[in-house]
């Protein structure tokens, strides 16, 4: 079994790149554990202070469930993913049943950033790209899938995104045993890190 950490700014291209993974292993193999379904419940929050909560700070994840989900999948024990609402703020009553696999991602902005966490992944990555191609990257899903204006991501962008990801994400890169640089899109990059893990995929270990 392989653990993988796969880290980098908002917009960088990490959902982009374990898309071109899932689809390139063998099928099957590879179970994704998205970081923004591990975020704290905030149902106890009023529903008009819900929208200034900071998602990119780590205060914002339940890291004590992840980690326990992580070494339950390690252990190859089968967990019950939690499912998180970006348009309520809230964790949701159901939940994903998730088996383990022989490739884990953990897939997210502080994907690193837990010393928990990186003491069991075998390979960490860190997804980069130009802050000007994250912003863009931001705008445009914000304002699809998340209904919000233009003027109020940008906002969020230079008053959140921004000083978090100097703060805390980019800093993780340091941790990383692979950087990809302009995310997604580098097509070399992410047929390495394929070849990588077919190589140290250990089906029955």
């Amino acid at each position: 079994m392989l653990i993988i950490g796969i880290a980098g700014g908002t917009g960088s291209g990490k959902t982009t790149v374990v898309k071109n993974l899932v689809e390139k292993l063998p099928a099957g193999e590879v179970v994704v554990l998205p970081q923004d379904s591990y975020y704290k419940d905030s149902s106890n929050v009023p529903p008009e202070k819900r929208q200034s909560i900071n998602f990119d700070h780590p205060n914002a994840f339940d890291w004590d469930l992840l980690y326990d989900q992580l070494a339950l999948l390690k252990e190859r024990k089968a967990i019950e993913q939690p499912v998180y609402s970006f348009l309520t703020c809230t964790r949701q009553s159901e939940t994903i049943h998730i088996e383990p696999k022989e490739v884990i991602i953990i897939e997210g902005i502080l994907a690193l950033s837990d010393e928990r966490l990186r003491a069991i992944m075998d390979l960490k990555v860190f997804v980069d790209a130009d802050s000007d191609e994250r912003l863009i990257r931001v705008i445009q899903r914000d304002v699809i899938e998340r209904g919000r204006t233009a003027e109020a991501v940008m906002e969020r962008y230079t008053r959140v995104l921004k000083p978090m990801h100097l703060q805390f994400i980019e800093p993780t890169k340091r941790y990383a045993d692979l950087i990809i640089p302009e995310g997604g899109n580098n097509k070399v990059a992410v047929d390495i890190l394929c070849q990588y893990i077919e190589r140290n995929m250990m089906p029955g270990q």
